[in-house]
């Protein structure tokens, strides 16, 4: 009996014939699941890139500002991270004015606004949280801070869950020591006019 199970091992080891229906049936499921792993993985790369050149796209433009800014012209530029990105996706943005005070050692807001449901705005108090990721400034030198803040679905589901996709931007205001917000209310609770401290601006 044994023998018997041997050649018949044998002879089908040696047999070159074969059916492709069969052959499609065992591979076919293999090379779709490489195929949508390798889209998924494109796409979710491809999205982190395009978040990534919005944000920049956002901060360069306010750093161009001279005028103060206002609640609309952060809309718009909300709306146009939003063209920028997956449309499909859950987008928070928050743009703030950063600055740096030397005789204290410390970053303090100069303003701070947020659009969506996923940020909250920074303020004097809770700023040291990224003071590790701001930039090294000379003393009332401000920076203008581009953050997103999107929730990306993969394409198929391959094992990987909602991508949170975080940029954080910062670049100096180009035209201007300054670039102001109009009656922003700031961190401690009192409204802070730029216009009235005329060294700065």
């Amino acid at each position: 009996m044994g023998q018997f199970l041997i050649d018949i091992l044998r002879r089908f080891r040696r047999r070159e014939e074969g059916n492709v229906s069969v052959e499609v049936a065992f591979y076919l499921p293999f090379l779709l699941g490489i195929f949508a792993a390798t889209y998924t993985l494109f796409d979710l790369f491809r999205q982190e890139t395009v978040n990534t050149k919005a944000a920049y796209t956002i901060s360069d433009l306010i750093s161009r500002e001279t005028a103060a800014l206002n609640d609309d012209y952060i809309d718009s530029m909300f709306t146009l991270a939003q063209l920028l990105v997956r449309s499909d996706s859950g987008m928070s943005m928050r743009v703030s004015v950063i600055r740096w005070d030397e005789d204290d050692n410390r970053y303090y807001v100069d303003w701070s606004v947020e659009r969506g449901d996923l940020m909250n705005v920074w303020t004097d108090g809770t700023v040291s949280d990224i003071e590790a990721k701001l930039p090294t400034m000379p003393d009332q030198e401000r920076v203008i801070l581009v953050e997103t803040w999107n929730n990306v679905e993969p394409a198929f589901n391959i094992g990987f869950s909602t991508r949170n996709i975080y940029n954080f931007v910062f670049t100096r205001p180009r035209f201007a020591s300054l670039v102001a917000f109009e009656g922003e209310i700031f961190s401690d609770g009192t409204i802070h006019d730029d216009e009235i401290d005329d060294s700065v601006m």
